[in-house]
Order: C-alpha cells, then sequence, then structure tokens
C-alpha cells in the first residue's frame, strides 16, 4: 500500500497561541485513522492545516508524496481530499441535489464514481428530501448532505471533523453504517469523533493528541487493551 497523507513534525498557531507541537503521523491507502482527544487538543486545528486552511509554522505535510502545507485549500480538495467540517456548512439557499452537485467533480477517474444514484443509495433520506433546501433539513440530514457533498467530489481521503457529534442514535447508526460500507470499497479516511465503540470496530489505527502532541498511537485492539491510556487522555 502507498502512503497516501504524511504528516511530520507539524507545528501550528492561532496568533501566539501555540496549539499543535510537533505532531507526526502517517496513513496508508485503505486505511482509516481516528483522532481522539477531549476538546481543544489539537484535533480540528490538525485537520485544518491538512486541508490548507491554517498554514504550518514548522514541519511538513504530502499527499501521496506531494508536499501540500504551501498550496490553498481548493488545490489540496483537487489533489483528491474531501472534507466535511464540524458545523457542516452546506449551501442553505441551495436544495439537496444542488448542494451535492455544486462542487462534484471525479478528477481522478474514480470507478465506480460517487454520483447521485450511488449517494441516494447510501443515504435514501436524501432523495426523499432532494428538493428541500439546505435550511429546511434536520441535523441528521444536514449531515448526511455534507458527507454526500465531499463523496461526490470522489476523494482519495475523506476527512470528518465530529463524524457523529450531537446527532440522533438511530441517525448516528446510519452514519457509522454508511462510514463502514466506504471502508470496505477501500476510502482512505480521518474521522473526528467522541463514540469510541464504533470507532474501535472501524478504524486501523488511532492517534491521541493532548495539548497538541501526540501521546499515543496504535490498533483498536491495542487502545482496547491500554484502559488506563484511555481514561487518562479521552476521560471515558
Amino acid at each position: 500500500m502507498a502512503t497516501l497523507l504524511k504528516v511530520d513534525d507539524a507545528q501550528a498557531s492561532y496568533g501566539s497561541s501555540h496549539v499543535l507541537h510537533g505532531v507526526s503521523l502517517a496513513l496508508q491507502e485503505g486505511e482509516v485513522l481516528t483522532l481522539l482527544g477531549r476538546n481543544g487538543m489539537g484535533k480540528s486545528t490538525l485537520l485544518k492545516c491538512i486541508m490548507g486552511l491554517l498554514p504550518l509554522r514548522q514541519g511538513s505535510i504530502s499527499i501521496l508524496g506531494k508536499r501540500t502545507q504551501n498550496l490553498a485549500a481548493f488545490e489540496v480538495a483537487r489533489l483528491g481530499v474531501g472534507y466535511v467540517p464540524e458545523g457542516r456548512q452546506i449551501f442553505p439557499t441551495l436544495n439537496v441535489e444542488e448542494n451535492l452537485v455544486a462542487t462534484a467533480a471525479n478528477r481522478h477517474g474514480a470507478k465506480p464514481a460517487f454520483d447521485l444514484k450511488r449517494i441516494y443509495e447510501f443515504f435514501p433520506r436524501l432523495e426523499e428530501r432532494r428538493n428541500n433546501m439546505g435550511n429546511q433539513l434536520s441535523g441528521g440530514e444536514q449531515q448526511m448532505l455534507a458527507i454526500g457533498r465531499a463523496l461526490m467530489t470522489n476523494p482519495k481521503l475523506l476527512i470528518l471533523d465530529e463524524a457523529t457529534e450531537g446527532l440522533a442514535p438511530l441517525v448516528r447508526a446510519e452514519i457509522w453504517r454508511v462510514l463502514g460500507e466506504l471502508k470496505q470499497t477501500g476510502l482512505t479516511m480521518i474521522i473526528v469523533d467522541k463514540n469510541l465503540k464504533p470507532l474501535l470496530e472501524l478504524a486501523n489505527q488511532h492517534v491521541v493528541l493532548e495539548k497538541g502532541h501526540v501521546v499515543w498511537s496504535g490498533s483498536s485492539q491495542a487502545l482496547q487493551d491500554n484502559r488506563v491510556m484511555v481514561e487518562q487522555y479521552l476521560g471515558v
């Protein structure tokens, strides 16, 4: 398997506030990686750096061997990165179908491609609501739409920040089902979420952040076996 993403000694700040302190990780094609840690530990900041939304002050990020830390966010996206941000950021005055096709692309010739038919198979509720405006959807429907919109770019890497945060249990279960199916297709993913049980079932590796430092990384089995670390850094 090729290395899809490599982060080496990533350091980042908001003004004078130093948030990331030398984060390093590697993600192989077809793998699922989770970023774990309490709120404010640097998870979303790292995702923003990967996406080109926040510049590094030191270190490097590479996607399929190409350095990206000096690229704009749209250039990172064109390399094949789909992003589902915390807060969803769907277009409120476009309907579901317009949201899905607004940024759709297949720059890397994915087969089978993610198109409207395939997205509606993953999320039948979106097809039912396809003529509803973005601001007429429930929170769960908006999250399905945000995931569908990212998939319509046919990414090589899908990044989800707070994949199921604040959603009803049935909606969470549907999203975890879809993410499991996406893993089976070989899609590489980075997921941030607080629901540890489905992450343990889904992910190949987990990275725990504490105050902008990587304090632990390993497999699902290793994480399950390390209850002391889980209680110390994740509070569960």
